[in-house]
């Protein structure tokens, strides 16, 4: 009997989701704030020095972080992100912001005011004005910027000492981040930092003083603002900066949802054209977790980026996954004679450890990700780690709420071929088969046997990569060499002579390291020299007039681009013990140390094909190999969780060819699985590749390389090494007991 009120309720809930989603979704895309490479802007690195000897205490950068904050309202931006890193650093990231030139200008002004004599002897300092007293006003209808005084007479008697003195000598001078030994009124090619030099012809007693110049109505205004602001307590040296064009941010962020959707849309195709009603149900819950991610991402205020949305796109080929291991556990259980219904309760009970064990793992290599990342990075981490959390209530509770509907309403009793199990291939309940005799379309295939032959493989390629590495090397990014790396929007692509010539135009005289296409017209240029804030200001300045758009310019010192790499590797280091001691606490250390040396394998495959197609490793290459890390130990987790569970339905372990049958039989159980799940991250991956933003190539191009070397070595290099290890135990100790668990009885599960 079909109990239509659990479809009714089906139809009911899943329409007042969606309906709550479609009244929603615009409101939350529409609050989630972009990050600076989606919407133009830029971020920069301070370390920060102190002014005369005294140290920099938490007291100090907090200080700091204040004066920067009220220099950011001066430029009206909304919503910066300033904060502080390690002992002495300040970042600051700016999204949106339209003149990029000035910004960097006025955040790094030290605005030290100072007024001297004509022998520069200092007269006055900003600490002489009230504070908060200066604005901009007009006097003879010219914009000046008045201040009011603190102390009227000590104005008084500096204006009357120097109205005393003879012409020319009877000046005021007044500057902005005067340098001693640099700046003089008296050396005309050294007054940038001066701002007026008025003649005192008389003395004056008033609080209030007019700065006059020849500024423009904006110029006047930001000198007053930056008096209010304050001058800034210590020295700011850029350490790391990357500053991205509005209309490069607008044009990365349309290619990324355009190929975004489209990877979305094929993964959908697939599961409903593979796996019947599960994958319509599959459908369902992606949808909710794409909206479950958005909006838990626009409750925590977070800041979306570019490699942001590629974890958002690649967490749908993921997500995926928790629902294709369910489908393939109810499929073998319908195989087996099990009602539906008793398929359903098996296959999602043997499931939820495997899925639990898979994402704790990825998991912790996201959160490795986000604690040692910087900048976008750590905006894909953060996506990243939303991400899984979003897909395991999805997948595991969305799923099977949906699921428990349909299978206990008795409309599916009858109806296997909704589940795309054939009736010629479901065995009879008198058979008593278990998941062991189960048959599988890869039966004919002995995995084992040419265990061998893929450890030479493997071996031969790391030797090869060795010798690769060691006489191409890796093509390193600024980000780990340091430098300056540029980013031309034009018609055409500029050659190498063409770059050095514009660079000459805009008076800049720097070694360029190398210069090549980037797609769409786009010229990437590498320095081995880091460009200063005015360098950058001119730089950018004259492409925009040239080519109509301002370059992406980002610069990383020496110190920083050690630092990154030091940090890559320790990311590495702690990702790979983590990942041993949780696999060694759920299963056992003979089985966490083949997944370490699997997932180290896929990373030094990775490393090798962009050292032999001298693809640039940048520090989003270091997130695509964290994030291949994951998926390769969440793809062998699910390999050792199927051999643990057959190792239990044979008790006792006596020769090493039962071993070998009980690894041949679990590859062959979760080869469908492994090969379903990475064909539908790999379609995601691929629609990022061909229509998402150039910025994220090689990263897509990383993971489409180690998703397909994730596979390879998960099924072929880890349980194949997992079941050397166990023969050396087992020849050692003799049987091995391996019944933990009573054997499950088909009895009652009608």
């Amino acid at each position: 009997m079909v109990k239509r009120s659990r479809i009714v309720a089906f139809f009911l809930i899943a329409l007042l989701i969606f309906a709550a989603m479609g009244t929603t979704s615009k409101g939350i895309l529409k609050d989630i704030k972009l990050g600076l490479d989606l919407q133009g802007g830029f971020e920069v690195l301070y370390e920060v020095r102190p002014l005369s000897g005294e140290k920099i205490t938490p007291e100090v950068l907090r200080a700091t972080v204040s004066s920067l904050e009220r220099r950011v309202n001066v430029l009206g931006v909304s919503e910066p992100n300033i904060q502080i890193e390690g002992k002495d650093r300040i970042r600051v990231q700016l999204a949106g912001v339209k003149d990029q030139n000035n910004a960097r200008e006025i955040l790094s002004t030290q605005a030290k005011l100072s007024f001297r004599d004509y022998n520069d002897k200092e007269m006055m300092t900003g600490a002489d004005l009230k504070e908060g007293g200066a604005k901009q006003t007009f006097q003879d209808n010219k914009p000046v910027v008045e201040v009011t005084l603190k102390d009227v007479n000590k104005f008084k008697e500096i204006t009357q000492k120097i109205s005393s003195m003879e012409s020319p000598t009877n000046v005021l001078a007044i500057w902005l981040d005067f340098e001693e030994g640099k700046d003089s009124i008296k050396d005309t090619a050294s007054q940038d930092n001066m701002i007026s030099a008025p003649a005192v012809s008389e003395v004056f007693n008033t609080k209030k003083v007019y700065i006059t110049g020849q500024f423009t109505l904006e110029e006047a205004k930001e000198l007053a603002d930056l008096l209010d602001a304050g001058a800034l307590p210590v020295d700011l040296k850029e350490k790391y900066s990357t500053s991205v064009g509005a209309q490069f941010g607008a044009g990365a962020l349309n290619d990324t949802i355009f190929a975004g959707i489209i990877g979305i849309a094929l993964v959908f195709i697939f599961m409903l054209v593979y796996y019947r009603f599960p994958g319509f149900i599959a459908v369902v819950t992606l949808s909710i977790y794409i909206f479950l991610t958005l909006l838990v991402f626009d409750w925590m205020n977070a800041v979306l980026t570019l490699p942001g949305i590629a974890a958002l796109v690649l967490g749908v080929g993921m997500a995926v996954d928790a629902n294709i291991i369910t489908y393939e556990r109810i499929r073998d259980e319908l195989k087996l004679g099990r009602s539906v219904k008793a398929a359903y309760k098996e296959g999602t009970k043997n499931s939820l450890a495997t899925i639990t064990d898979a994402n704790l793992t990825t998991l912790l290599a996201a959160a490795v990700l986000f604690y040692y990342g910087t900048s976008s990075v750590k905006g894909f981490a953060t996506t990243l780690i939303i991400s899984i959390l979003m897909s395991f209530i999805t997948a595991v509770y969305g799923t099977r709420l949906f699921m428990s509907l349909w299978v206990n309403s008795g409309f599916l009793d009858k109806r296997t071929g909704w589940f795309g199990v054939k009736k010629k291939n479901i065995h009879d309940l008198s058979e008593k088969m278990d998941l062991m005799s189960l048959p599988t379309r890869f039966d004919k295939i002995d995995f084992v046997k040419h265990r061998k032959v893929f450890y030479g493989i493997s071996i031969g390629v790391t030797i090869i990569g060795i010798i690769f590495l060691l006489v191409f090397r890796l093509n390193l990014g600024i980000d780990f060499t340091s430098g300056t790396r540029i980013e031309i929007a034009s018609k055409d692509v500029l050659t190498t002579q063409q770059v050095k010539t514009e660079m000459g135009k805009a008076g800049i005289d720097i070694d360029i390291k190398d210069v090549r296409p980037a797609g769409k017209g786009n010229t990437v240029v590498r320095t081995v020299g880091v460009l200063d804030k005015q360098e950058i200001a001119e730089l950018k300045d004259h492409f925009k007039k040239e080519h109509g758009a301002e370059p992406n310019v980002s610069t990383v010192s020496p110190t920083v681009g050690k630092e990154l790499a030091k940090n890559a590797m320790k990311s590495l280091a702690i990702a790979s013990i983590g990942i041993i001691l949780y696999v060694s606490i759920r299963f056992e250390w003979r089985m966490a140390v083949p997944a370490v040396v699997a997932l180290i394998h896929d990373a030094f495959f990775i490393i090798t094909i962009f050292s032999l197609l001298r693809l640039e490793v940048d520090i989003t290459f270091i997130a695509a190999v964290l994030t291949i890390v994951g998926y390769s130990i969440n793809d062998t987790i699910v390999t050792f969780d199927r051999i643990r569970e057959n190792l239990r339905f044979s008790r006792k372990i006596k020769t090493v060819e039962e071993l070998e049958n009980i690894v041949n039989i679990s590859i062959r159980q979760t080869l469908t699985r492994s090969i379903n799940t990475v064909l539908t991250v790999l379609i995601t991956v691929i629609a990022l590749m061909i229509f998402g933003s150039e910025a994220i190539r090689n990263f897509s191009i990383a993971l489409f390389i180690g998703l397909i070397c994730g596979v390879y070595s998960s099924l072929l290099i880890a349980s194949q090494f997992w079941l050397d290890l166990k023969i050396r135990e087992l020849k050692k100790k003799g049987p091995l007991n391996t019944a933990k668990e009573k054997k499950q009885s088909l009895e009652g599960q009608v």
